[in-house]
């Protein structure tokens, strides 16, 4: 049994009926040349072999009775691997529109919580002869860094040749804690706490003071949530459903033009991302004056070998959509992404974990789901208007014996008044994006998709005219 920290309940605790907290993360496998042919039965029978090398998906969590304090992680006593896995054929042609479809059916329903905390689709019947194998799982579990080293984990197991004995499975499933044991272990959890909790209040106020000092150092000020935000269609109250896209940029193009700038490719897909979101406001008549606000997942820990749990924090970036010129766009978030790195950095990301750690479920969860259910995000003014991540993938293409995995897509959720998620995974010579919303928020997802191509393009022709980023 293990309590689960501040950051990982966080999760639990923002999950409403409209706001799904769990991630989505799409292989799409070409199988034409599998000896053989494919068979769910089979696939589904190699799934099993590998959860040794998956510990989080055998592990269900346990709340505290009265939320007394945070949730417990048990390896769950009645784990069946039917109840995680099912699979849905396409139509014909079951080109890429019709896999997102399946993909965004999928994404709109919560994960139930009497069981591990993910569930594993198959789409057959994708067109050139390919199926895509679609993973939902919690935030509470992994993070993107953990989520690509359980993917590197798998994949070390699954390509061993020829056909190696499935490895011992030290696993043992434990008993479901009792209501005495919980509440006697977050009771002594909090006394640990409550000595810890002077000087974290004392480390808070100065970090806080010296963050908002770094701050006003900085012309233009780096964001802060709920200040000067502008309201656009992303921001409203969300529907249960969500609406999915995906395509590939070429990874390659995006790093020289970092190069031929200065600046990194995180910046230059941030800069992607506000051409493609400028040219779909603006098209759609709604284009603010000010520069939308991005919130930028960032993470905290170097261990590439950790499999679980979440070590990230959030920096906040204006992305520009107010400027034209999409050079002097890409120098203008290279220069807040620095800014807001240092600003948050003064924050203490310790002390985040921390101040998590503290906040009682009683507060946090009636807030969230007040929050939702009063709709309230369709009259007020956002607390920020996106959510772009970029996460680093692996770098060679995976091959488990005949068969190519293709492509790689995830993305995160999204929020009330923030309905619109672009995430990135980079892999092989690609950035595979893919793109979240609700019907209400993000009603065609594929018409910003398409944008995205087009602000690579014009990026990659300012850069190529000589145009300095500054200018």
């Amino acid at each position: 049994m293990e309590t689960l920290s501040g950051l990982d309940a966080k999760f639990l605790y923002s999950e409403t009926p409209t706001a799904h907290m769990h991630t989505i993360k799409v292989a799409v496998s070409d199988l034409s040349d599998l000896e053989g042919g494919y068979s769910f039965a089979a696939m589904t029978e190699v799934l099993g072999q590998l959860l040794v090398r998956l510990p989080p998906f055998r592990r269900r969590v346990v709340p505290v009775p009265l939320g007394l304090g945070h949730p417990v992680w048990v390896e769950d006593p009645g784990f069946d691997l039917a109840r995680h896995v099912s699979r849905v054929v396409l139509d014909s042609p079951g080109d890429d529109r019709a896999l997102a479809g399946a993909i965004g059916a999928f994404a709109g329903t919560a994960l139930p919580r009497d069981r591990p905390l993910w569930a594993l689709r198959v789409v057959e019947g994708v067109a050139g002869d390919r199926i895509a194998v679609v993973v939902k799982l919690h935030h509470a579990v992994a993070d993107g860094s953990a989520a690509v080293a359980l993917l590197k984990n798998a994949v070390e197991a699954a390509t061993v040749a020829p056909h190696p004995a499935p490895p011992a499975d030290p696993w043992a499933a434990e008993p479901l804690p009792t209501r005495t044991r919980l509440v006697t272990r977050a009771l002594a959890e909090h006394v640990t706490r409550a000595r810890g909790l002077p000087h974290l209040v004392r480390a808070s106020v100065s970090s806080a003071r010296a963050s908002e000092r770094k701050r006003h150092s900085f012309e233009p000020m780096p964001p802060i949530p709920l200040h000067h935000i502008p309201k656009t269609s992303f921001n409203v109250s969300l529907d249960p459903a969500r609406t999915f896209a995906m395509t590939r940029l070429p990874l390659q193009v995006m790093r020289d033009i970092g190069r031929a700038t200065g600046t990194t490719l995180n910046d230059v897909y941030l800069t992607v991302c506000a051409g493609g979101l400028r040219t779909y406001l603006a098209g759609r008549g709604e284009l603010p004056e000010r520069p939308l606000v991005a919130s930028v997942p960032v993470s905290t820990d170097t261990d590439a070998a950790r499999l679980s749990g979440n070590r990230v924090d959030n920096i906040y970036v204006s992305i520009g959509t107010d400027i034209a010129d999409p050079g002097g766009r890409l120098a203008r978030i290279h220069d807040g992404v620095r800014a807001s790195k240092e600003v948050r950095s003064l924050l203490g990301h310790d002390l985040l974990e921390q101040r998590a750690d503290v906040v009682p479920p009683q507060l946090y969860q009636p807030t969230v789901r007040l929050w939702s259910r009063s709709h309230a995000a369709n009259v007020l003014h956002p607390p920020l208007n996106v959510i772009l991540s970029n996460v680093a993938g692996p770098r060679e293409r995976i091959r488990i014996g005949p068969v190519v995995l293709e492509a790689l897509y995830s993305v995160g959720p999204i929020l009330e008044g923030i309905g619109c998620n672009i995430t990135a995974w980079s892999y092989g010579d690609d950035l595979g994006v893919s793109l979240i919303g609700c019907p209400s928020s993000l009603p065609d997802p594929w018409a910003l998709v398409g944008h995205l191509h087009g602000a690579l393009d014009e990026l990659g022709r300012a850069v190529a005219s000589g145009v300095p980023a500054d200018q």
